[in-house]
């Protein structure tokens, strides 16, 4: 297991050590992996959510093997093997997940957040509820609001340098370190004269597609009403 390079109740930061961390939000269960050039096999009732920090990696899943670079991501299924690069793996236990490929990630995020910063969903939700990975970019000097978020955020800074705070003290942050920010853990994140990007995974969301609510089915008019608005015609 990967060793703890500083560790409150409301942020843990991990060097890469390969192994894995279990000790994820109970209410989504979680575990993050870590591979430095080494080959990572795994075969679980999981969704994987990877992300290649350095290097060049070749993904295996059941639907082929495939060449990441730094900066791309992916998702996959149950049995995956990841050789060489260096990045991390996310597995949510008992989800599926669609099979994607994409990056490298772009120089900043397109969706405004807070204080400053942006967003981008890389891997939106299937459905509503579902878990989503995300790049957020820090402009240089940044200082944001102290918040928290109602589950596990899971991530790894991929460039740029800056700080996160939490009430019991400041860790640096690098390309390269891991982090979890347990449910309810109060923290900031901080740039000076750096900018900063970071993936973020979140085991769930309140945003995604839901039956009643889905481009196909919101545009499709039947005499000018929408599809979602006719019980009678809706698939059961």
């Amino acid at each position: 297991m990967p060793r703890d390079i500083v560790e409150t109740p409301d942020f843990m930061a991990f060097d890469w050590a390969t192994g894995h961390i279990a000790r994820c939000d109970p209410n989504f269960p979680t575990e993050l992996y870590a591979f430095d050039g080494d080959t990572l096999a795994l075969d679980l009732d999981a969704a994987f959510f990877g992300f290649v920090q350095e290097g060049t990696a070749i993904v295996e899943t059941d639907s082929g093997s495939f060449v990441l670079k730094a900066g791309m991501y992916f998702s996959a299924n149950e049995r995956l093997t990841v050789k060489g690069g260096k990045g991390i793996v996310i597995a949510r236990l008992g989800h599926r997940a669609f099979f994607q490929i994409g990056g490298p990630v772009e120089a900043k995020g397109r969706l405004k957040y807070i204080d400053g910063c942006t967003d981008s969903l890389l891997i939106a939700p299937i459905r509503m509820g579902d878990p989503c990975l995300n790049l957020l970019y820090f402009p240089p000097g940044i200082d944001q609001t102290a918040h928290t978020h109602p589950s596990d955020r899971i991530g790894v800074v991929y460039s740029g340098r800056g700080e996160c705070e939490t009430p019991d003290g400041i860790i640096p942050l690098e390309p390269g370190v891991m982090f979890r920010i347990p449910l309810d853990g109060n923290h900031k994140f901080r740039t000076t004269d750096s900018e900063m990007r970071v993936i973020a995974y979140h085991p769930d969301s309140d945003f995604g597609a839901t039956d009643i609510d889905h481009p196909m089915i919101n545009r499709t008019m039947v005499d000018g009403v929408s599809a979602s608005q006719l019980d009678a015609i809706r698939t059961k």
